[in-house]
């Protein structure tokens, strides 16, 4: 195989395939890139076995072939000066030439054979809007468990149906909704449990490919997802998601409207106190919160908000994080907190309930 590409364009390629590549995995051909070199077409590749990427990329083809690239001939093509890159492989042999610009490498590779078999690009989609695909998913993917131990919560609930997008994440201390109108809904609901990770990539390719719609293909066991002329796929999750419409209360005891920014500046500086499983401490009283955060290693701080608040004193406790999370998830000038006893859940919203997020409390001592 012999290729030659502009060093920006295969620097791009190799680096957003990197990503996907395993750091992890005992088989070492999947901490590797591949590059394959058609007549009418250039691509690297990258997979897990969880996920996969093809990423094209504009060359002049010598030669045809395939070469499995170590993950840093990304960083090694951006480190190199302007101009031409040149692949040069030839078959069978355990070392690829990366020349250009002056410099020239050496590379030990692995065989084009042994590199996993990719997912079909083949399956009727359905084309959602870039801008709120990225949106829903920015929204909501950080609301989604790391812990491996649960699965299913380490996905998204995605359903596509009449009533359009809708997404949901959760880790069992918040759950992240995001609700959103499509002009062209499918006639017949889709769903499935995506890993967040799988999305998180998604928002980025949006933004790499910058294109204006993206296509979901989701079969019994996989998603593939065409972005522009990238192709991600994803293993979908097996198991029962929770079902949000019943873990979201129906009513609250106050629904209290704050200024979104004001909030935000305020709990970025209480957070510098509220740290590790210090909690953010929500003190409600007539016609004004208090927020404060103690730490006994570090101090304590207080800044007060005026709020249309009227009742008994409520005080409730939150994870700063989290907190701040959902706040910045909202759109708009105005955020709404739902709130019942320091015991039940807050509930943030917008000026409208296309995001709901849904927040645990922390119990406070004295």
């Amino acid at each position: 195989m012999r290729l030659t590409s502009q060093k920006d364009d295969l620097a791009t390629a190799l680096t957003v395939a990197g990503r996907i590549a395993s750091a992890k995995s005992t088989i070492q051909v999947l901490s590797h890139v591949l590059v394959r070199a058609d007549e009418g077409r250039c691509e690297v590749a990258a997979t897990d076995m969880e996920m996969s990427l093809r990423v094209p990329l504009e060359a002049a083809v010598e030669e045809p072939g395939a070469v499995v690239l170590p993950r840093l001939a990304g960083d090694i093509v951006r480190s190199m000066a302007p101009g031409a890159v040149t692949i040069d492989h030839r078959a069978n042999e355990g070392v690829v030439g990366l020349s250009g610009s002056g410099s020239s490498f050496s590379l030990n590779c692995l065989q084009a054979e042994d590199f996993p078999e990719l997912p079909s690009d083949e399956g009727e989609g359905i084309t959602v809007p870039a801008g709120i695909l990225v949106d829903a998913i920015d929204r909501v993917a950080r609301a989604a468990s790391r812990d491996e131990t649960r699965p299913v919560l380490t996905g998204v609930h995605v359903r596509i149906a009449a009533d359009g997008l809708t997404m949901v994440a959760t880790d069992s201390y918040r759950l992240a909704v995001a609700t959103s109108p499509l002009e062209n809904p499918p006639a017949d609901p889709r769903e499935a449990i995506i890993p967040a990770r799988a999305l998180s990539e998604v928002s980025r390719l949006v933004g790499i490919a910058k294109v204006d719609e993206v296509t979901i293909v989701l079969s019994e066991t996989r998603a593939l997802l065409r972005i522009g002329d990238i192709r991600l796929s994803s293993r979908i999750i097996d198991g029962q998601f929770p079902d949000h419409r019943q873990l979201v209360p129906d009513a609250f005891e106050h629904d209290v409207t704050f200024d979104r920014a004001e909030l935000i500046a305020v709990l970025g500086r209480i957070a510098v106190l509220a740290q590790r499983n210090t909690p953010v401490r929500l003190a409600f009283s007539e016609g004004t919160v208090s927020v404060s955060a103690v730490s006994d290693q570090v101090g304590e701080g207080h800044e007060s908000i005026p709020v249309a608040f009227a009742g008994d004193p409520l005080e409730m406790g939150f994870n700063v994080e989290f907190l701040r999370a959902g706040v910045e998830s909202v759109r708009g000038d105005e955020l709404r907190l739902g709130l019942i006893s320091p015991l039940r859940p807050g509930l943030l919203r917008g000026e409208s309930d296309d995001f709901r997020y849904l927040l645990m409390p922390i119990r406070l001592n004295g």
